[in-house]
């Protein structure tokens, strides 16, 4: 294959076979994708091996490339919650008269062709299908080589249910993974109307710098948790650990906590003993090096400046101490990716403070970041959480795939 362009030709022209489907017609495909991934699932599991088998057992990656008989039923699951949603499109946001008489009405609409690239997470593949069948909107998938025999299975099961329903299949396409096309995908703005990037900071990056079509971001995780002063210790290292050690692989774990001096030698204990347990990393400043040190820590080295800032993506963090809640924003302001940042306090003004100050997708009070999903906020499966601040922001789900559309009817008026 030379160039994807008549893939992208034929994702262009499906977009009006599934912005005329009834919201109740999208709701029955959901359901049956959903239904049709459960009966494949022993196939799914052999293709994900595949890929598992490529894969190296300490890339921090494999975690979120595997799909086990639980998470392929959660996919399925999530495919019918979004069937559920509300229908975003067609909804009418302003509907007046003007003097003159014409009639003026703005409704939402799908965005059209929606591409998205992403990295070693199949749930992707699922994900932004359903929701953009949901939204009325075509996607086009350009997924990571080391997800590749997966992501397959689950593009044919899709196509192969739009087939049995009479539509078309190329409301779901799946580019193939040579490198040279994501250049043609990132300039294709005759045929594609947005880019969704999902992934590490450098693709990110790249395809920020280089697409013709319109981005929307959804950022890397750089996450903190700032222990106060006054926060119950007992909690604050619960949250840590929580934020840290459950899903370590994915954007809104935790990357760096940020300790109060004044608590520092009651809390690291704490945390420790259940860091410990986990084999979690620590990368430590030089004053909680040496608290470290003292309880005998048997991961820890010295923190270098990369190690502030840096998402680790797997069961590492950084420690530093700081001198109040001014030093904590500060720190943060610094370093953070404006993805999910957290306080753990008992001082409501401090709270405050922190919940207005920090520049953030998602700020939270006494709970921990691994909250930040679209489906935990209640919005269905997401495509990513946009640390961007134009359009979307934070989970980016159903809600935000569709754009605006005035429509005017007049009986003769002219200007």
């Amino acid at each position: 294959m030379e160039n994807i362009t008549q893939i992208l030709i034929d994702a262009s022209n499906a977009t009006p076979h599934i912005r005329g489907l009834s919201a109740q017609k999208k709701e029955e495909v959901l359901f049956k994708i959903a239904s049709n991934i459960e009966d494949n699932l022993s196939s799914i599991i052999i293709e994900n091996k595949k890929d598992l088998d490529r894969m190296v057992d300490d890339n921090p990656k494999k975690d979120r490339l595997l799909l086990n008989e639980e998470r392929i039923l959660g996919l399925a699951s999530s495919v019918r919650e979004v069937a559920i949603l509300q229908d975003p499109t067609n909804q009418v946001l302003i509907e007046k008269t003007l003097p003159n008489g014409l009639f003026l009405q703005k409704k939402s609409v799908a965005l059209g062709v929606v591409g998205v690239i992403y990295e070693a997470r199949p749930n992707v593949t699922v994900d932004v299908a359903s929701l953009c069948i949901r939204s009325g909107n075509v996607c086009v998938l350009r997924g990571g080589s080391d997800a590749d025999e997966t992501n397959k299975i689950l593009v044919n099961i899709i196509q192969d249910t739009l087939n049995d329903f009479g539509l078309n299949k190329n409301i779901v396409q799946l580019l193939p993974i040579d490198r040279k096309f994501v250049q043609e995908l990132l300039t294709a703005d005759k045929y594609v109307d947005i880019l969704i990037p999902r992934g590490s900071q450098s693709l990110i990056d790249f395809v920020r710098k280089n697409a013709k079509v319109p981005v929307i971001e959804t950022g890397a995780g750089v996450c903190h948790t700032y222990v106060e002063g006054s926060a119950n210790l007992e909690d604050a290292s619960q949250i840590v650990r929580n934020a840290k050690v459950t899903r370590p692989s994915v954007c809104n774990a935790l990357d760096t906590v940020l300790i109060d001096k004044s608590i520092a030698a009651d809390f690291i204990p704490m945390m420790a003993k259940l860091l410990k347990q986990d084999e979690v990393e620590i990368f430590a400043d030089n004053e909680s090096y040496q608290l470290l040190k003292t309880l005998d820590y048997p991961l820890l080295k010295k923190a270098e400046d990369k190690d502030f800032g840096r998402e680790f993506l797997s069961l590492k963090c950084s420690v530093k101490l700081v001198e109040g809640i001014d030093e904590a924003l500060s720190h943060i302001k610094k370093y953070s990716s404006k993805h999910s940042e957290a306080i753990v306090s008992e001082s409501s003004y401090k709270i405050e403070i922190f919940l207005n100050e920090v520049d953030a997708a998602a700020v939270y009070a006494n709970a921990s970041t691994r909250f930040t999903d679209g489906g935990v906020f209640g919005l269905g499966a997401e495509i990513g959480i946009s640390t961007q601040k134009l359009h979307a922001r934070g989970p980016f789900a159903l809600e935000k795939l569709v754009t605006e559309k005035w429509i005017v009817k007049g009986n003769g008026q002219v200007r």
